[in-house]
């Protein structure tokens, strides 16, 4: 082969690996709600709530994850826990793996529950139903883990009359709860107020020597819908309402058309270097909580001082390569 051909035949093969690297936004869609990926063992894990039952879907690529199998890891004939199934999140903790999610009744959203399955050593191996965590409306289920314990954070109506953000400590077994139920943050500020006053979907972000937690705020019938986040000052006892800053405003909202972004998980990198951010969104300019929302995948900054710089969303032509390796 001379040169020219060589050198052409070169060129069409990094074209094509440059092009097999890039992916663009939304990479699920629709039923890209309330999504939660992690990277373990070569996969990019990807869930999200799909209403009826829990699915988990792998892939080595984030590109991969757009046309991913699904494969169902729980579903019941138990009506007090068959139908509004929202908000699923996979967990890692000594050997295993746990899914908490929400679920509930077909009749009203008065039922809703946390619960969780208990799996293996990967998250594609079987999980098994393994309880309720708490007899009270409560939604939004993640983990928070600090210098004081492993929590459970979520969304809840624990003594107060707005939907408000609570901790409790996980107890040794991971499926179980201990300790009473804290409520940390509760919609005080105009932003976290629109049409209704919420504060839900808490997600943990462990930056810059600091820990977070990223939480959504106002209606999500609302295009006001949007990340807000707390900052723990890491001594004080996370279980209590001093220990956590809150921001002055919203730290992701709508632009680009891309609308109520919201519900947010957070994953690195295969070579730890890069902090990823996957949230939901619509197109729908008046806000949605429907199936309409897809999941965004964007890259996040850092600030001058060091905290995380969520930026705006990214519209649909911007191109991504995969996260280092």
């Amino acid at each position: 082969m001379g040169f020219g051909k060589m050198f052409g035949a070169l060129l069409s093969l990094v074209t094509v690996v440059s092009f097999a690297s890039a992916w663009t936004n939304p990479i699920r869609s629709p039923g890209g709600s309330d999504p939660f990926v992690t990277y373990s063992g070569g996969y990019y894990y990807l869930m999200s709530t799909s209403w009826t039952d829990v699915e988990i879907a792998r892939s080595t690529t984030v590109a991969g994850l757009k046309t991913a199998q699904k494969k169902v890891i729980y579903t019941t004939t138990d009506t007090s826990r068959d139908s509004n199934v929202w908000a699923p999140e996979v967990h890692y903790f000594n050997g295993a793996w746990y899914v908490y999610f929400t679920a509930g009744r077909a009749s009203d959203l008065d039922g809703q529950r946390m619960h969780v399955l208990k799996g293996g050593a990967t998250p594609w191996d079987t999980f098994t139903y393994a309880g309720k965590l708490l007899d009270e409306w409560a939604i939004d289920a993640s983990t928070l883990r600090t210098s004081f314990g492993d929590y459970l954070v979520f969304s809840c109506f624990h003594g107060v009359s707005a939907q408000s953000l609570c901790i409790q400590k996980l107890g040794s077994d991971y499926i179980s709860l201990t300790g009473s139920v804290s409520v940390i943050s509760q919609p005080t500020q105009a932003w976290e107020k629109v049409s209704v006053p919420v504060n839900e979907g808490p997600a943990a972000l462990y930056y810059g020597g600091k820990t977070y937690l990223a939480y959504s705020a106002s209606y999500c019938w609302s295009a006001s819908y949007c990340l807000g986040l707390l900052t723990w000052d890491g001594v004080t006892d996370p279980t209590k309402p001093s220990a956590w800053t809150k921001s002055n405003g919203c730290v992701l909202s709508s632009a680009n058309g891309n609308y109520g972004t919201g519900h947010n998980s957070f994953f690195q990198s295969p070579d730890a270097s890069q902090t990823w951010i996957a949230y939901h969104a619509t197109s729908n300019s008046a806000g949605a909580c429907d199936d309409s929302r897809y999941t965004m995948i964007q890259l996040l900054g850092t600030h001058s001082d060091g905290s995380p710089n969520f930026g705006s969303p990214v519209d649909f032509a911007h191109t991504y390569s995969e996260p280092k390796a």
